[in-house]
C-alpha cells in the first residue's frame, strides 16, 4: 500500500430509539458516532425510532427494521449499530433480517476496550467483560447447536450439546480470569497500603471519557501517557508523584479510565480493580469538558458511576477543562468559584485549559490546600485511630502469593476456540483502529 492510498473503513448505520420519558436517549446520536469512529467505523446514516414499548422481536418493530435494511442497501453499509442494549434474540433476528452484522452499544464499547487495553491487568479486565457478554449470546453465534457429542472431562459428558460445552468452557475461563484479577487486586492493595504507611496523599482523576484527563495528567506531572481526542484513549491506570511546593510535599496522582452514559454494569464490575484507585483516593479531581453542550448530563453520569463504586462521598474538586475552546462571551468571569454538585453539596470549581497550560497554578494550589486540610483533620483524631493503618502487616494482610507473576497460566485450562473469543494482541498499537480486529466478522 502506498502512502497515498486510504484504507476504507467499515460503513455503519446508526440507530437510536426514543422510548419516551425516563429513557436514556441522545437525539443527535453524536456520541454514538464518536464511539463508532473510535472503533474504526465510518457512520454513513442515522435513524431515529420512537416507540412506546420495546418490540420483542426486532426492538424497533418490523417496519423500522425494513427502513434500516433499506439504508444499509442504499449506503452499502457493513454493519448497524444501536445506541441501546439489545437482547440476544433481538440481535440475532435483526442480523437475519438485515443481512449484516448488528452491534449494540455494549458490544461496541467492548470492541474499543479490547483494542485499547495495553497492560496485563487491562487485558484481563476486558477479557472478563467480553466473556460475560458473550456468555449470554452463545445462542446466536452457533448454527450447530443441535449436535451432541460424547466424551468425558472438559471435552464434554455423554450427550452434551455443543452449546453446553461452549458455555462450560466460557464459565471455566471466567473463573480463571477472576482468579488472576484477584491477584492483581492483592498487588494493588499492597501498593496502596505502602502509600498509606508513608502518609501519601492520593489524588485520582475521574470524569467523562474525552474530558481531557490524560492531557491534564501529563501537564501536571510532566508525563507522556497516551492522550488523544477520542473516546476511551486511556484504559489503564497510571500513577505518578507530583510535588506541591505550597504544601511542601509530594502527592500521588492517578489517571483512570473515563466514564460514559449507559456504561455497562459488566464493565464497571470487570474494571473494579482499576476503579478502586478512585474509590480509595483522598481527593477526586472530577474533570469536565467545559466546552461540551452536554456537560451537565456528563457530570451527573460520572456521579452515578462514583455512587456505584462507593466513591461519591469523597472530597472533590470540579475541574472544568478546555477553557480555550469556550467562546469568549461564554467564559466565566472568575476561574475559581463554587458549584452545587448535588443538592446541599457545594464543591470548589476551577476553569482551566490543560492543553494551553491555563489555570494549572490555581489547580496545584487547590490540591495543596486540600492535602493540608486533610492533614489537619487527621491530626485531630485520637492517636490509636490516626496510626492504626500504619501497624498493618501488609504481607500477612494480602497473603504470601501477592508477588506471584501475573502471567502465570493455569496449565490445565484449554484455550477457547479462536472463533469463540479473540484475545487482544499483546503488541497492538496503543489507540489503533480496530478494523483488523473486526474484519473477521464482516464482509468486505
Amino acid at each position: 500500500m502506498t502512502d497515498t492510498e486510504v484504507v476504507a473503513r467499515p460503513r455503519a448505520v446508526l440507530v437510536g430509539v426514543d422510548l419516551g420519558t425516563g429513557s436514556s436517549f441522545d437525539p443527535t446520536l453524536d456520541e454514538l458516532a464518536l464511539l463508532a469512529e473510535s472503533a474504526g467505523d465510518e457512520p454513513v446514516a442515522r435513524l431515529i425510532a420512537r416507540r412506546k414499548a420495546i418490540d420483542a422481536a426486532f426492538y424497533v418493530g418490523s417496519g423500522k427494521a425494513d427502513e434500516i435494511k433499506e439504508l444499509v442497501t442504499l449506503h452499502q453499509a457493513h454493519c448497524v449499530i444501536f445506541d441501546q442494549a439489545l437482547g440476544p434474540a433481538q440481535q440475532r433476528n435483526l442480523e437475519r433480517h438485515i443481512g449484516v452484522e448488528v452491534l449494540d452499544r455494549t458490544g461496541l464499547i467492548l470492541e474499543i476496550f479490547a483494542a485499547r487495553a495495553r497492560s496485563h491487568e487491562g487485558k484481563l479486565q476486558v477479557e472478563l467483560a467480553r466473556l460475560q457478554y458473550l456468555a449470554t449470546r452463545l445462542v446466536r453465534r452457533w448454527s450447530h447447536l443441535e449436535r451432541q457429542r460424547g466424551g468425558f472431562g472438559l471435552r464434554g459428558g455423554p450427550g452434551e450439546t455443543q452449546i453446553e460445552l461452549d458455555r462450560r468452557m466460557i464459565d471455566a475461563r471466567i473463573k480463571s480470569v477472576k482468579e488472576r484479577l484477584a491477584k492483581v487486586k492483592r498487588q494493588r492493595n499492597t501498593q496502596r497500603r505502602s502509600r498509606e504507611r508513608h502518609g501519601t496523599f492520593r489524588v485520582s482523576l475521574v470524569g467523562y471519557t474525552n474530558a481531557g484527563k490524560s492531557t491534564l495528567f501529563n501537564a501536571l506531572v510532566k508525563a507522556r501517557t497516551y492522550a488523544a481526542d477520542q473516546l476511551f484513549a486511556t484504559l489503564d491506570t497510571t500513577t505518578r508523584q507530583m510535588y506541591l511546593e505550597a504544601a511542601q510535599r509530594s502527592v500521588s496522582l492517578s489517571d483512570t479510565v473515563g466514564f460514559i452514559r449507559d456504561l455497562p454494569h459488566g464493565l464497571v464490575e470487570a474494571f473494579q480493580a482499576t476503579l478502586q484507585e478512585a474509590a480509595e483516593a483522598d481527593l477526586l479531581l472530577h474533570v469536565v469538558d467545559g466546552a461540551s453542550p452536554t456537560w451537565l448530563e456528563q457530570v451527573q453520569e460520572v456521579q452515578r458511576v462514583l455512587r456505584e463504586i462507593g466513591a461519591d462521598d469523597l472530597p472533590q474538586l470540579l475541574v472544568f477543562n478546555k477553557l480555550d475552546l469556550i467562546e469568549d462571551d461564554a467564559r466565566p468571569r472568575e476561574n475559581v468559584d463554587h458549584y452545587e454538585l448535588e443538592p446541599g453539596r457545594i464543591v470548589p470549581r476551577l476553569f482551566l485549559s490543560a492543553a494551553e497550560g491555563i489555570g494549572l497554578a490555581e489547580l496545584r494550589a487547590a490540591i495543596a490546600q486540600a492535602s493540608i486540610d486533610a492533614d489537619a483533620q487527621v491530626d485531630t483524631l485520637p492517636a490509636d485511630v490516626r496510626f492504626r493503618s500504619l501497624d498493618v502487616d501488609v504481607d500477612a494482610e494480602v497473603g504470601a502469593d501477592a508477588s506471584l507473576d501475573l502471567d502465570d497460566v493455569d496449565a490445565s485450562m484449554e484455550p477457547l476456540p479462536d472463533d469463540l473469543l479473540e484475545a487482544a494482541p499483546d503488541d497492538a498499537e496503543h489507540g489503533a483502529n480496530v478494523d483488523e480486529h473486526r474484519s473477521r466478522h464482516r464482509a468486505a
